[in-house]
């Protein structure tokens, strides 16, 4: 069902947020299922809606052909690679057929912080397909296989002890799936990331704001040549190019999955007006809001 929201007398659709649930008698914070153990028990419509889950998922294609979206941007997983997607971020599923392979759920608060930060599990703009090759490929089924084996044997540990081995193998999953081909190189890496991971965060909590790169580096104490080199870096584009991203994708969000009017969007994305909101759109992706809303709405139900 879709979430409503008042905004003053008329409701607005949002798009369907997913909270984590256990299963009944198991333990809280993760779950391990085969793919055919989700089809046995979820809608394939409801999988196929775009939905908010706000928790992690982490899987991995055995065989077959599975397409995923996150974000509006479709993924085709052949086997051996592995899809993360995180919390907040807007996915659907694709026919699941002929698919098979492990999924793992997971809250962030289940890991450990030194985990969660060594794997940057909060990187939302990570790459959501990985594909590990050799002996990393090798490390990932082996963690997999193992932290599936261990969430089925409910019962033969305390709980307590049970949710520790868990927490765990699961981390040694999330290292590995963040590392597919190693540690990066080079001193100036970890130097590059810290700033751009401030960046990001400041972005993130901002973007709705402020898109000017200038005010970002003065809050934050960066030259902004220094954020551009720290986001060029990890994410491959510049300080500009990264706001400017995330304001479209919180844009298309909005346009996709809501009635909000253009004029109303761009009252909550910052903009003076409907009429430089829509430039900003049409320059960013070749298209009007309009239309984009029309094309989205007009694939298949």
């Amino acid at each position: 069902m879709v979430k409503m929201r008042q905004e003053g007398r008329k409701p607005v659709a949002e798009i369907p947020e997913v909270a984590f649930s256990a299963p009944a008698g198991r333990p809280t914070g993760v779950e391990v299922m085969t793919l055919a153990e989700l089809r046995a028990r979820a809608d394939a419509c409801q999988l196929s809606a775009p939905h908010r889950p706000g928790f992690h998922h982490l899987l991995m294609l055995d065989s077959g052909r599975l397409v995923h979206s996150v974000d509006f941007r479709e993924h085709v997983l052949a086997p051996g690679d592995l899809l993360w997607s995180r919390p907040g971020q807007v996915q659907h599923f694709g026919d699941l057929t002929d698919a098979e392979g492990r999924l793992v759920l997971f809250e962030a608060g289940f890991l450990d912080p030194a985990t969660a930060a060594a794997a940057r599990i909060e990187d939302w703009y990570g790459p959501p397909v990985r594909r590990p090759e050799g002996a990393a490929a090798r490390g990932v089924e082996e963690a997999m296989r193992q932290l599936h084996g261990e969430f089925g044997a409910l019962g033969g540990l305390p709980l307590e002890i049970h949710l520790d081995v868990l927490r765990h193998l699961l981390a040694v999953l999330v290292l590995r799936a963040a590392y597919p081909g190693g540690e990066p190189d080079g001193d100036g890496a970890c130097t590059a990331s810290a700033a751009y991971l401030r960046f990001r965060d400041a972005v993130e909590r901002g973007f709705t704001r402020s898109r000017r790169v200038a005010d970002y580096a003065r809050s934050l104490g960066y030259a902004p040549r220094t954020l551009s080199r720290a986001t060029e870096a990890t994410a491959g584009v510049g300080a500009k190019e990264f706001i400017d991203r995330r304001v479209v994708l919180e844009a298309k969000r909005l346009l996709a999955h809501g009635d909000q009017s253009a004029a109303r969007i761009a009252d909550r994305l910052g903009f003076a007006d409907a009429t430089n909101f829509s430039k900003f759109f049409q320059r960013q992706t070749g298209t009007t809001p309009i239309a984009f809303r029309t094309a989205v709405r007009g694939g298949p139900g």
